[in-house]
């Protein structure tokens, strides 16, 4: 397994980006060329290659009419977009065309075999367990409100539908304490390519800097091991890119949501 990045970002462009996972049940995928359209979800959602080969005009045609595609719905879209895109202008373009900004991510890959994740001493009464129940995925999403601030409650669906749909291709895990839970992450793994996602890591504010969120990234990273994945992928925030690089990941690009709304904002 490489760790060049240029590697890696070619590895991450031409498998994760073409690949997307098994939507779940009510969530469909539809494509307009090489642009791919999420559709059900709690927002819409859209994701390109590097360079759709579009300039100008026609670039501006597309991206209006997925804007208008979703204003007919009522409903919001974000438009998913890799610090690497081309053309260099098509940031420019979407905020031309009501498309507004949400923050900066760093995508970060990192050979599963080379990672340096062992498993680090959890606070005394802190336990990890890998959840499937709907009521768990309900209080995965109370969770993540608490933790960002915003209204997160769609994610409690949203993950027991990924288990209904496809259950070999999501492992998620909860930290409890006391009956109560501190921290939740899954692992999505990607049929048909080398990789596999981290996503949530979110730990309430009073038990972070415990050793709980580097427990979580060091069980999934045995689940996939243990499943052959050569590749870990995720879009960290700026608290959590830190600790990630340490334990061996690489940053390869940026990612930022462009996310119009009916209200007129992000």
């Amino acid at each position: 397994m490489t760790t060049d990045t240029a590697a890696l970002l070619a590895a991450y462009d031409t498998q994760i980006r073409a690949t997307p996972p098994v939507p779940p049940p009510g969530i469909t995928h539809e494509y307009e060329g090489g642009l791919l359209r999420v559709v059900g979800d709690f927002r819409g959602f859209l994701s390109a290659p590097r360079d759709l080969g579009l300039r100008g005009r026609e670039l501006d045609e597309l991206i209006a009419r997925q804007r208008d595609f979703f204003a007919a719905r009522g409903e919001a879209v974000e438009w998913k977009i890799r610090g690497h895109d081309a053309p260099a202008d098509l940031t420019d373009r979407l905020r031309a065309a009501g498309f507004v900004p949400e923050e900066q991510e760093t995508v970060l890959v990192a050979p599963v075999a080379e990672l340096a994740v062992r498993q680090p001493v959890l606070p005394d009464g802190v336990t990890l367990r890998r959840v499937t129940a709907e009521a768990d995925m309900h209080r995965i999403a109370a969770l993540q409100t608490a933790v960002w601030g915003q209204d997160l409650s769609w994610l409690g669906e949203h993950l027991t539908g990924r288990l209904t749909v496809a259950p070999d291709d999501i492992s998620v895990h909860v930290a409890e304490a006391g009956g109560e839970l501190v921290c939740a992450a899954w692992l999505l793994f990607r049929p048909g390519t080398e990789f596999a996602g981290l996503l949530g890591g979110s730990t309430l504010a009073e038990w972070r800097g415990k050793g709980i969120y580097r427990a979580m990234v060091a069980t999934r990273a045995a689940l996939a091991a243990a499943r052959g994945v050569g590749y870990l992928h995720v879009d960290a925030s700026a608290a959590s890119a830190p600790i990630l690089q340490r334990l061996g990941f690489h940053a390869v690009t940026t990612t930022t949501p462009y996310v119009w709304s009916p209200e007129g904002r992000g």
